[in-house]
């Protein structure tokens, strides 16, 4: 498993990340009703066993609970494991002294003093300027309690607006986190992941398999039906899923080849992307091990052009 190194100089954490959305979380995942702590923990112990010691939460997840879920798993295990939340610029949320005060209360609900990674979960300041936000973040870095600065959903102008900042500070940006999948091209046509190259900022993929469309369990012929908001979500319905058959059928082609799933192939292809982190979320131990299948392995250089060419039309 080849680790990545978080911007220019972050923490080395692991090419694959678990996301921890659904920890906790009753609006979107059901949590408490299809699954609870005792697989949530499960989950965490099979992340470590299969080496995987990078996990990424937030404040607004369960509202403070995925925090404190991942809190408690922390308390079970020796392991180092690499922490990533994120703040949340309310409009109340108005001076320095706010960053501070959530960030001690994500640190409270985590048991740790410091985090391997803290970022702006999305990029409306509101009455809090950009400037003010940053160095309030790269006072932290300076007291010891983050070890790196990252932004989530950010634009390619935001991005630079926010690394120029930090980097008066000394502190470099070292992360921007943005859905990203096979589905899910844009970053590629709108300027970040070229901005992200040129300044040396780590993309994490939230999303990678679109839902779950990348799986290969949702097609026109099967029993399968989404849960929860992707009922909603017009790319599950026939015509959606008519659209995007050529591509599955190329993931299980690939799948075959090396004998791994398509969401495995899928994983897979973003990693070969270099300098892209995938946040693979998992509620269960056997979905933490599904999703590592994505590692120790790599697509060859035209099977990647091959999935780049066919997932073209999501490019924008």
């Amino acid at each position: 498993m080849e680790n990545l190194t978080l911007g220019q100089n972050g923490a080395v954490v692991t090419p694959l990340c678990i996301g921890t959305w659904a920890w906790g979380d009753r609006l979107f995942w059901n949590y408490g009703q299809d699954y609870g702590q005792q697989e949530l923990q499960a989950a965490f112990h099979a992340a470590l066993e299969a080496g995987v010691t990078f996990f990424d939460t937030a404040e607004v997840y369960g509202f403070g609970l995925s925090e404190q879920l991942l809190g408690q798993f922390l308390q079970q295990t020796d392991q180092k494991v690499q922490i990533a939340t994120k703040y949340g610029p309310f409009p109340w949320r108005i001076t320095t002294q706010s960053v501070a005060d959530t960030l001690t209360e994500s640190l409270k609900r985590l048991q740790v003093q410091k985090v391997t990674l803290y970022q702006v979960h999305w990029p409306f300041t509101f009455l809090m300027s950009q400037e003010t936000l940053m160095n309030a973040l790269a006072d932290e870095v300076e007291r010891g309690r983050i070890e790196a600065v990252g932004v989530s959903n950010y634009s390619a102008q935001q991005m630079r607006e926010a690394h120029q900042i930090l980097a008066r500070r000394g502190v470099p940006l070292a992360v921007n986190q943005v859905r990203y999948s096979l589905l899910t091209r844009q970053i590629e046509s709108n300027g970040i992941l070229d901005t992200a190259r040129e300044l040396g900022v780590t993309i994490l993929a939230y999303s990678p398999l679109a839902q779950g469309l990348l799986t290969g369990k949702y097609t026109t012929d099967s029993a399968k039906t989404p849960t929860g908001a992707r009922k909603l979500d017009s790319r599950f319905s026939k015509e959606g899923l008519q659209e995007i058959e050529p591509l599955i059928s190329l993931l299980r082609e690939l799948g075959e080849k090396y004998g791994r799933t398509p969401a495995q192939v899928a994983l897979n292809w973003l990693i070969a992307q270099g300098n892209v982190i995938p946040i693979a979320g998992a509620k269960t131990a056997q979905q933490v091990r599904d999703n590592v299948g994505a590692l120790g392995w790599r697509l060859a250089d035209d099977e990647i052009a091959h999935l780049e060419k066919i997932s073209r039309p999501w490019l924008s």
